[in-house]
């Protein structure tokens, strides 16, 4: 028999249409498993067996396997695995410091925030909005220190 974990809880709309065998036994199978796995005591999974053969609607289905996962589905407290955080660029973050200082190093900060945006194209990371407004104020920072010399 296929498990279908769609049958774990049938939707609500369908809660007092009349059961089959087929659910009945899928019932059973959420049961088996929550028993296997020691999520039920040997009477109370006896006594919800009996209760899934006397079963007439969904609800009744419902009423004694909501609390249980479907068969085979992982439920971990703790996930194995932490995401790894990627590394925010430092050559954006120097583009943005140095771009609000005129002259030379507002150009310089343009020059590293055009790197910045490379390295995190090529190598991942963060800090690409960061070398963008790095560039910009950079930009405009060394615009402003140019009108000012021709003034």
């Amino acid at each position: 028999m296929v498990f279908d974990p769609r049958w774990a809880m049938p939707p609500v709309r369908h809660g007092r249409m009349r059961a089959s065998n087929a659910d009945r036994e899928t019932a059973i199978e959420i049961l088996k498993s929550g028993f296997a796995e020691g999520r039920l005591t040997q009477e109370e999974y006896g006594e919800r067996v009996g209760l899934a053969y006397a079963a007439r609607t969904y609800d009744d289905l419902t009423a004694i396997t909501w609390d249980l996962p479907a068969p085979g589905q992982v439920t971990k407290l703790i996930p194995d695995v932490v995401p790894e955080q990627r590394q925010l660029n430092g050559l954006a973050v120097s583009s943005v410091a140095l771009a609000f200082f005129p002259g030379l190093l507002s150009m310089l900060a343009v020059v590293l925030g055009l790197a910045a945006r490379t390295q995190i194209r090529e190598q991942g990371g963060r800090g690409g909005t960061l070398a963008g407004v790095g560039i910009a104020i950079g930009v405009m920072s060394s615009l402003l220190f140019a009108l000012w010399l021709v003034n």
